[in-house]
Order: C-alpha cells, then structure tokens, then sequence
C-alpha cells in the first residue's frame, strides 16, 4: 500500500473525475495509472479519421506536385495546394486541441 499527499482542491477534482467515470476512487487511479492509447476509443477514432484526412490531402498534393513537375502548373493549381496545406495543418491542430482536453 501507498500513501500519496494531494491538496483539497486536487482531491475534490480527483473525487468529480472518479464520479463522472462512475468509477470508485480506488478503481478510477489504477485506471489512471494503467492507461493505453486503446483506452479512448474516440480518440483512436479521431486519429483514425485524421489518418484518412492526411491521406486524401496527401493524394491530391502528389498529383499537384506531379503537374507542377510536367511543367503544367496553373495559376489555381497554387492555390489549391495552399488551401490544402492549410487544411492539412487545421486538421491536426483540431486534433490536438481535443486530445489535448480529454
């Protein structure tokens, strides 16, 4: 057995988290402490779906990238590539903030 020292504030915090998981104290820190990314199936769903994103803006840059090398690059092929990179970039931004707050 092990004695941790937290203050009010931690404990009352730690008392709500253990309540919204509907889970006693006791079992809600060793679900804590033995956490693995499968654990959060949203999360994994999140990323899952991110992975696709990526993937399908990584697609389209490739033939962007193919034409520009074909020496076919248009004005508006730029501009989507750039709209795409920013997609891409709000994608995993977006991600981070919500696996950032879970």
């Amino acid at each position: 057995m092990k004695n941790f020292r937290i203050t009010e504030e931690e404990n009352q915090k730690f008392h709500q988290l253990a309540e919204e998981h509907q889970m006693k104290e006791s079992v809600y820190f060793r679900f804590l402490i033995s956490q693995k990314p499968k654990d959060y199936p949203e999360i994994v769903q999140l990323l899952k779906q991110l992975i696709n994103e990526v993937n399908y803006i990584g697609h389209n840059i490739n033939q962007i990238v193919k034409s520009i090398h074909s020496g076919y690059l248009g004005i508006n092929d730029e501009k989507v590539l750039i709209a795409y990179m920013k997609k891409l970039n709000e994608e995993v931004k977006k991600a981070a903030e919500i696996i950032g707050n879970q």
